[in-house]
């Protein structure tokens, strides 16, 4: 069976088509369309009308590769961008009408649970209870669990491109000051989610995301043409050191740096206060590099369960003021 996902992220549309044999997704292509969205995206957070045409070209486009690529229509959803935008149901309503694609949003929790399943498929029963990180352009995920999804998830408004434009717009080399308010606030937000991990104890943590993939390879880690069986790990001194390198230079000369990618320079540093954060105040001193994360998950849950919840999510009224999940058996927050 060929399947394939769409992920429409603040940087770019990304397209995974597998073949799902014995229930593992194998990648048989993988592409991605820039689109910059965060880019465009001004502090209201209103996606405008030119970014909402480039978007639907790029999912058109993207559509079509998985016909070609004899995939069904993609799994397509949209991550913190799209989710907050006060357009959100519009932007939704335009890209279906325009490419026949139907494109939800999954709320941040959901999108937790899934990256778990991913990474724990990955990193397999041997890893024992599991932390997971995940730090996108607008929130940060983190997970918990001793099984097959997780026990405990939390997402954040702690993204590299959030905290970027409130605390760094318009410094190209952000000032002590700056740096000092940015930490302050993700410890602050942190302080309920680090004790539960803490708590909890994992025997293992994973990071997930692009950012976390960067800052590894700026650590030391091996490039990623060296392929995903190649095991990459990053200390959390390591990443104190990344953070203090990145902080001395300015967001126009970070790009020069291994792993740091142009469109990601300016917010590189944010993103490596907000990791060595949590990784601080959870006590966690060297996570894994996980190659898996929410497409995966997506795929997974998809081939486990059919299609039923798929349909249930991306079918929900375009006029609901957000998209409710399917029940993932999401643990309480309050504990």
């Amino acid at each position: 069976m060929r399947m394939s996902v769409m992920d429409v992220g603040s940087n770019a549309v990304r397209l995974v088509v597998v073949d799902a044999e014995d229930g593992v997704p194998l990648p048989v292509h993988t592409a991605k369309w820039k689109v910059r969205l965060s880019e465009e995206v001004g502090p209201c957070g209103v996606i405008p009308e030119e970014s909402v045409g480039q978007l639907a070209t790029a999912v058109a486009a993207a559509a079509g590769t998985a016909r070609r690529w004899g995939a069904a229509e993609p799994l397509a959803f949209a991550t913190t961008v799209v989710r907050s935008a006060p357009n959100r149901v519009d932007v939704l309503r335009t890209i279906g009408e325009e490419t026949g694609v139907r494109l939800c949003t999954l709320p941040g929790e959901v999108e937790a649970e899934l990256t778990f399943l991913g990474a724990r498929q990955w990193m397999g029963w041997r890893a024992g209870p599991l932390a997971m990180f995940d730090i996108g352009g607008g929130s940060l995920e983190v997970a918990f669990g001793r099984g097959r999804l997780p026990d405990y998830v939390a997402s954040l408004p702690l993204g590299a491109r959030r905290l970027t434009r409130e605390f760094f717009d318009g410094e190209d080399l952000p000032t002590e000051q700056s740096v000092k308010a940015l930490r302050r606030k993700v410890r602050h937000q942190l302080r309920d989610v680090a004790a539960r991990i803490r708590w909890e104890g994992p025997r293992t943590a994973v990071a997930t995301s692009r950012t976390f993939q960067q800052l590894a390879r700026l650590g030391g880690a091996a490039p990623g043409r060296h392929g995903p069986f190649m095991e990459r790990q990053l200390s959390r001194a390591d990443l104190r050191r990344c953070r203090d390198r990145l902080a001395a230079l300015p967001a126009s000369e970070r790009a020069t740096l291994p792993g740091v990618s142009a469109p990601r320079a300016a917010q590189s540093l944010a993103g490596a206060i907000v990791g060595h954060t949590a990784m601080k105040l959870t006590d966690v001193k060297t996570v894994t590099l996980c190659p898996w994360a929410i497409r995966e998950g997506v795929l997974l849950r998809h081939m486990e369960d059919g299609g039923e919840w798929w349909a249930e999510v991306s079918g929900r009224e375009a006029a609901a003021p957000a998209v409710q999940p399917v029940p993932l058996r999401i643990a309480a927050l309050q504990h």
